[in-house]
């Protein structure tokens, strides 16, 4: 072992992957990288609820008002929309996938070699008898989580009809991220400028966003459609911008709930909209139909990064047309 994977290693003897007890006794699993970034998420909605970089940072919000009590969702984090988003169907609001527990998957799909220097944990969420009757199909939904060396945090998923009856079916889906913020009056979102959007303030009418980046003064809560692989999230206090890859997953939603909103939520604080954002990586407008034996994937690559500046501005481009 050399000497800089001693001290790593003596600096970080935790292991790698550990499960532990979390808030009121639900379980949690604990993904640690050498140099100090982590990941926690739950088995109950396997939801991610904690992202720092090496510095112990916190990358994510979670309400203080977070109620950890099946069957309520978790407030915060990355909820998992499936297999409806929103009240977009008879489902309970964006499906049951964030209100079930999810286990360890015991044959998950094979790792690409070149990944070897990751920490990742495989979990895999099949519906209960109770599950059909509300959503009458079968299912595998194998998820897999994964901390890159850089603090980049990556999820995958593979949603597959494993129906018998030869039936085909249909869902929504996002990735309900909630980043946190310095101040949302500061934030300016990147890369979904021109495109067409539904406002769902105003009953999913249709428009098109201006060529300006997206700053916020006011409640939003957006389906951006047919958006780039690549957004970006500009925290000017913080010096710190996120970056968003996405794979499978063409719809963007833009959410801050404002303080009118903020103040109905009994999970959520009437100041803390201040401090979030959700960016949400989607398939919205086009739900995806698998038929028997299909498998749909959609992956989401968060990462950190400090923003350049460039005239005492920041400077998106960079991010966006950068690697």
């Amino acid at each position: 072992m050399s000497s800089a994977a001693a001290a790593a290693t003596a600096t970080n003897d935790k292991p790698p992957m550990q499960i532990c007890k979390g808030i009121n006794g639900l379980e949690k699993i604990v993904l640690r990288d050498v140099r100090g970034s982590s990941v926690e998420m739950y088995f109950y909605g396997a939801h991610v609820t904690s992202w720092k970089n090496e510095h112990g940072e916190e990358l994510l919000f979670v309400s203080s008002k977070a109620i950890f009590k099946p069957p309520k969702p978790i407030r915060g984090g990355i909820p998992i929309c499936f297999p409806q988003f929103s009240n977009l169907g008879p489902l309970e609001a964006h499906g049951f996938a964030r209100t079930r527990f999810w286990s360890i998957d015991p044959s998950p799909p094979p790792f690409p070699v070149s990944s070897s220097n990751k920490t990742y944990v495989d979990l895999i969420l099949k519906p209960t008898e109770e599950d059909m009757k509300i959503w009458p199909h079968s299912f595998e939904f194998r998820l897999r989580v994964t901390l890159g060396p850089a603090g980049d945090l990556m999820l995958t998923s593979r949603i597959r009809n494993t129906n018998s009856d030869g039936k085909p079916f249909s869902f929504t889906f996002a990735y309900h991220t909630y980043f946190s913020v310095s101040d949302i009056s500061e934030v300016r979102v990147e890369g979904l400028e021109t495109l067409d959007y539904l406002d769902n303030l105003q009953n999913r009418q249709r428009f098109t966003e201006q060529g300006d980046a997206i700053t916020f003064e006011s409640e939003v809560d957006k389906i951006y459609l047919s958006t780039p692989t690549k957004i970006a999230i500009l925290d000017h206090e913080k010096k710190r911008t996120f970056v968003i890859r996405k794979d499978g997953l063409p719809d963007a939603v833009v959410w801050n709930p404002w303080d009118k909103k903020a103040k109905a939520m009994v999970d959520f604080g009437d100041e803390e909209y201040k401090h979030m954002l959700c960016i949400e990586a989607a398939a919205i407008e086009k739900p995806i139909t698998l038929k028997p034996g299909e498998e749909w994937k959609g992956r989401q690559e968060l990462s950190a990064v400090p923003s350049s500046y460039c005239s005492g501005q920041l400077d998106p481009r960079r991010v966006l047309l950068g690697s």
